[in-house]
């Protein structure tokens, strides 16, 4: 039945192949015909598709790097929410935030939009903006509203960097500020801090960024930051001080009181200028150089000399007042400093000494030809000095304080003294101190009061005055008094019977007397007539006798005169 069946099927299938015009051959023949236009339903698809693979590429190639910052803690800051922001504009965004391995701090991780690789390097910083009050300053208010973001500082120089680490306070100045940081080197901080201001000439011209204790902790570095135009005040000639507080010392000079203005009071404070000396200011001063930062205005705006002499004083008296850093001067000018004040016992002599050991510049004291010799390494001119009377004495630099100074003078009636060595060092003959020589005197007054015999003189004195008193109080003596009484009352009697009797008749002859002389003087007076013709007759006198003398002259030459006469001779 099969084979029946099947028979019938071919026999259509070649009728039909007949039919439709193919070969009696059976084989197919190929039929071309024109197909249908593509539906435009599958354009939307492939819109599709375009659209998302540019959103893709846009969105990879607007993608910045991710980069990651570590905290002390995560305070205001959460995933997704928290932006990173470079004034004010937004460059990033918090996406992830884990506690690191060790349990010290936190783990941000940022995604910053294209671009930003190029200022993340080693130096660029991050840190936390929050509000935050210190002494010195006030800042990121404005999150109080907006909320806790990452600041960044960028910076373009460096070596490429991912990894960062945030600051815990945000920095004073930023990179983009202009002007020239610099580095102060001091032994201690005193009351910097950050923010505190940097002056010159009593105008804020920058302030304090940062500071460190050194590796050796024996200083400490201070970086300030002068604004423009300001940096081009300070040359390499430049002293800076420390302005901070009331700079108030008493020293022998006596109470020296400075301050910059009220802030630095409280805050703080570093001051800087350059002296006008002979000497040029220099180039200026290119960033990050290094300056010593001085005490004081005093101390930065003296003179720095680098020879330097040192000597021995030994003192037997008080130097109470005499404290390290007090002046050596030299006829009133200061030459030099005290380093070192000791106290020393001498055993053997059972006396104590002090030991005084100054620092001297002789490049202070200026001489024809060199500036060095006097009190230099040149014996023989400070023996000289010495043999002239020059030697060490302690003063009293201020009355107020009590504090002593060193001072180098010549004193004409010391004693001979010669330089000699003591512990290395040159000995300087010194003389005591006004107050001790003083005392000396005082001393040898006493000494001599304590050595006159008061005791004995008191006792003679008490037996006097015994004696005085037994012939005070004898009946003798109160006998006398008596008769001495009525001696006086007798006396007084006769005085009163002399005014009475006796005056008036001494007051006529008085009269009488008075009465004479004046007739005496009218007899011979010069105008008187006896007066006349006494003056007349002494001129006779007088001209008798210069003849008598003449005639004698004449017979001592003549004696024949007296006989033959005058002119016998010529006959």
């Amino acid at each position: 039945m099969s084979s029946e069946s099947k028979r019938p099927q071919s026999e259509d299938m070649d009728a039909t192949l007949l039919g439709a015009g193919l070969p009696e051959s059976g084989l197919p023949e190929a039929k071309v015909s024109k197909g249908e236009r593509l539906s435009l339903v599958w354009l939307l698809p492939l819109l599709a598709l375009v659209v998302g693979g540019w959103l893709a590429y846009k969105t990879w190639s607007e993608q910045g790097p991710t980069i990651s910052i570590s905290f002390q803690n995560a305070s205001g800051l959460q995933a997704g929410k928290t932006k990173v922001r470079f004034k004010d504009v937004e460059i990033g965004q918090v996406t992830n935030i884990s506690v690191t391995q060790d349990l010290e701090g936190v783990k941000v991780s940022a995604q910053l939009t294209a671009g930003s690789e190029r200022y993340l390097t080693d130096q660029t910083r991050f840190w936390v903006a929050r509000p935050r009050i210190t002494a010195s300053r006030v800042s990121g208010l404005e999150t109080l509203l907006s909320g806790a973001y990452i600041a960044i500082d960028p910076v373009l120089t460096g070596k490429p960097a991912r990894h960062f680490k945030g600051l815990a306070e945000p920095p004073v100045i930023t990179t983009d500020e202009p002007g020239k940081r610099f580095r102060l080197r001091s032994s201690t901080l005193g009351s910097l801090n950050l923010g505190s201001p940097v002056y010159y000439r009593h105008i804020q011209v920058g302030q304090v960024v940062s500071y460190e204790l050194d590796e050796d902790g024996e200083s400490v570095t201070i970086d300030i930051f002068v604004t423009k135009p300001h940096d081009c005040l300070v040359f390499a000639n430049t002293r800076f001080w420390n302005a901070s507080g009331i700079d108030l010392s008493l020293t022998a000079n006596g109470v020296n009181l400075d301050t910059e203005s009220l802030i630095s009071v409280l805050l703080g404070g570093v001051a800087f200028d350059t002296p006008d000396t002979l000497e040029t200011k220099g180039a200026p001063a290119a960033a990050d150089q290094f300056f010593p930062l001085y005490s004081s205005r005093a101390d930065a705006h003296e003179r720095i000399y680098l020879n330097k002499q040192r000597y021995l004083m030994v003192f037997s008296g008080s130097v109470r007042g005499l404290s390290v850093g007090a002046p050596v001067l030299l006829q009133g000018i200061q030459v030099g400093q005290v380093l070192d004040v000791q106290l020393r016992f001498d055993p053997e002599a059972l006396v104590f000494s002090i030991p005084v050991l100054i620092e001297v510049e002789p490049e202070r004291i200026n001489v024809s030809g060199t500036v060095d010799q006097v009190l230099a390494a040149d014996p023989t001119i400070l023996q000289q000095l010495i043999a002239s009377g020059m030697r060490g004495q302690l003063k009293t630099g201020s009355l107020l304080t009590g504090q002593l100074y060193v001072d180098l003078d010549f004193h004409q009636d010391a004693p001979p003294a010669i330089i000699r060595e003591q512990d290395g060092y040159r000995v300087l003959p010194t003389v005591p101190a006004p107050i001790e020589e003083v005392t000396t005197k005082v001393k040898n007054i006493l000494a001599k009061v304590e050595a006159f015999p008061l005791e004995t003189i008191g006792d003679d004195l008490t037996g006097i005055l015994g004696s005085t008193r037994a012939l005070v109080e004898s009946s003798e003596t109160k006998q006398a008094l008596t008769e001495l009484q009525q001696a006086i009352t007798d006396l007084s009697a006769i005085a009163g019977q002399l005014d009475q009797d006796i005056a008036p008749a001494l007051t006529a002859i008085l009269g009488q007397t008075r009465q004479a002389v004046i007739n005496v003087n009218a007899l011979i007076g010069p105008e008187a007539p006896l007066s006349v013709e006494t003056v007349r007759t002494m001129r006779e006198i007088g001209s008798a006798a210069r003849s008598i003398r003449t005639f004698a002259d004449y017979l001592d030459r003549h004696p024949e005169a007296l006989i033959r006469g005058k002119g016998g001779m010529q006959r």
